[in-house]
């Protein structure tokens, strides 16, 4: 995490893309949001943005570490090292 502007954040790592992740079509709007405001801060920062397979559309973070709370598996949806360190963050 962190508690600079995200183009503030881009500046200092040298990073001239913000990838961000599409789930539904109402996330469009706000993400629309983001990157035209960010675009204007910054304009030789781009913003991408990826669509996931339709079998993940549904997952989020906040589902996921749910799931892991509960000691569900959650190695179908995200890596294994994901999946370690959000049980190692539980367990502590």
């Amino acid at each position: 995490s962190f508690t600079s502007l995200t183009t503030d954040l881009c500046k200092k790592y040298k990073s001239n893309i913000i990838l961000r992740g599409l789930r539904a079509v109402s996330d469009f709007e706000y993400e629309f949001q983001l990157a035209t405001m960010n675009r204007s801060l910054a304009p030789d920062i781009e913003s991408i943005f990826l669509t996931p397979k339709e079998s993940l559309i549904y997952v989020s973070s906040s589902l996921i570490k749910e799931i892991c709370d509960l000691k569900g598996d959650v190695s179908k949806f995200v890596h294994p090292t994901v999946e370690q360190a959000l049980k190692a963050k539980l367990d502590s």
